[in-house]
């Protein structure tokens, strides 16, 4: 076992786990950050999806060793009240139907629109295309990224 010191949604937590473990895991059975779901453990459904230094990364396959001094957002730290446009956007087109995917959908699509604050549809799709959606609510997903993208500066 090693500690890791960890800077989370602005906040610093110490860890005492494998160097191997899966940050996912660090999370949600060490930390109690319990937003990030587990979906398939081999980072290719995305339900997983967090933000390190504000790049979406899956963090089922990154481990806890690959982390080092940089930043992770959770979906419990994308804003403090709910109100991230994304989030807000989510609501407005009333997005989730089961809601499993909805916190890997939704750090996705901050992530692109941090790095592209008016994407084409085409990047819509390619960036959302990792995520999957068991309720097929993709048509509502790229609908709220577009609502989204409109809000923003």
């Amino acid at each position: 076992m090693a500690l890791f010191k960890l800077s989370i949604n602005n906040r610093a937590y110490d860890a005492d786990v494998e160097r191997d473990t899966p940050l996912l895991w660090v999370l949600r059975d060490n930390l109690g950050l319990v937003g990030t779901k587990y979906g398939c453990g081999i980072a290719q459904c995305g339900a997983c999806t967090v933000h390190l230094d504000g790049k979406a990364v899956r963090s089922c396959v990154l481990p806890v060793s690959a982390v080092g001094k940089a930043k992770v957002t959770t979906i419990e730290g994308l804003s403090e009240k709910g109100d991230h446009p994304v989030q807000k956007a989510w609501d407005e087109v009333d997005v989730a139907q089961c809601g499993y995917c909805q916190a890997g959908q939704i750090m996705t699509a901050a992530a692109l629109l941090k790095e592209k604050p008016k994407p084409t549809d085409e990047e819509i799709v390619s960036t959302m295309s990792g995520n999957i959606c068991r309720c097929g609510t993709y048509h509502r997903i790229r609908e709220a990224v577009k609502v989204a993208a409109s809000k923003t500066n």
